[in-house]
């Protein structure tokens, strides 16, 4: 029987959101642009800020409540280094609980109400940053799985990245 990969906790993403862009229902979904207003980075392998308004996620929901995040913004780590990040998974929730996270609608009102056990979002993060950066080529040599979490308040959100072993 094959033996799954392990996973190693790298760091997590708390990530500002700024108002969204509705661009309303296309032939993809109901489209919109979350722009990423700041936030930072801490965990065992990575630490340092997001760079205010250096990106966002174009953010589709699809008629079957399937959820296309596609993100790109930057990162700045506490020794200076820039890295790019771009972040894109799929989760499953109503249109209404997506809302909760992008908008200010209460998330208690949603199926975050139940402690977000139905709540599933999953990305994988690819990083960019200069060649002659050493200290974290481990980003641009590894896969990485991001568990994007419940959201606890309007505007924000988390995702915690682990490097697949």
């Amino acid at each position: 029987m094959p033996v799954p990969p392990q996973l190693e906790y790298s760091f997590t993403l708390h990530v500002d959101l700024d108002h969204p862009l509705d661009f309303g229902s296309t032939v993809f979904g109901d489209r919109r642009f979350i722009p990423i207003s700041g936030g930072s980075v801490s965990g065992p392998k990575l630490n340092g800020k997001i760079i205010p308004n250096s990106g966002g996620d174009w953010n589709t929901v699809r008629s079957d409540d399937v959820v296309h995040l596609y993100a790109r913004y930057s990162i700045q780590a506490d020794d200076g280094s820039m890295i790019g990040i771009i972040n894109e998974g799929y989760g499953r929730d109503s249109q209404k609980a997506m809302k909760s996270v992008f908008e200010d609608a209460d998330p208690s009102s949603t199926s975050m109400a139940n402690g977000g056990k139905d709540w599933y979002t999953r990305t994988s993060p690819r990083f960019e940053l200069a060649t002659e950066n050493k200290k974290f080529q481990w980003l641009i040599s590894s896969v990485f799985l991001g568990d994007l979490k419940p959201p606890t308040r309007p505007g924000y959100v988390e995702i915690d990245v682990y490097r697949v072993l």
